[in-house]
């Protein structure tokens, strides 16, 4: 049986598979709050300007936009990929509790960098840092 990261992780690969047909990195992401999924992005999208069209900032935007709130403290992020430095910054903004991906990004991620910014605790401003999962369904990326 298929358990929720798993089954919202396939929705990303599919947001992933879409943002590659259209020329983009394959990266997909969505938000889930109270076991809902109330938002969705994938890398490239058009009204974004390309630099900053992440998969995750996206879905972020679209959450905020969908809870009328700025607080997503309550919420799940899931992407294909670790968030980059600057998602995990908008992720930590946020207050999202929890972040699950597939793959590590290395360099510029936000869980393996040289430069943690998901589980910094030295930033007053900020809450606890997220819980994270990573690895799922990373044979399928």
């Amino acid at each position: 049986m298929e358990n929720e990261h798993e089954k919202y992780i396939r929705r990303c690969i599919e947001l992933g598979k879409e943002a590659k047909a259209k020329g983009s990195t394959p990266v997909g992401a969505l938000v889930v709050c109270k076991d809902q999924l109330i938002a969705e992005g994938s890398e490239g999208e058009q009204y974004i300007p390309k630099p900053i069209a992440h998969a995750e900032l996206i879905a972020v935007l679209k959450a905020i936009q969908h809870l009328g709130s700025g607080d997503l403290s309550s919420c799940i992020l899931y992407s294909t990929k670790e968030p980059c430095f600057m998602c995990s910054y908008l992720i930590r903004q946020t207050g999202i509790n929890a972040v699950v991906f597939g793959t590590r990004t290395e360099e510029t991620g936000g869980v393996s960098s040289a430069f943690p910014i998901l589980l910094t605790d030295t930033i007053k401003k900020w809450a606890s840092p997220p819980v994270i999962t990573e690895g799922v369904l990373k044979k399928l990326l």
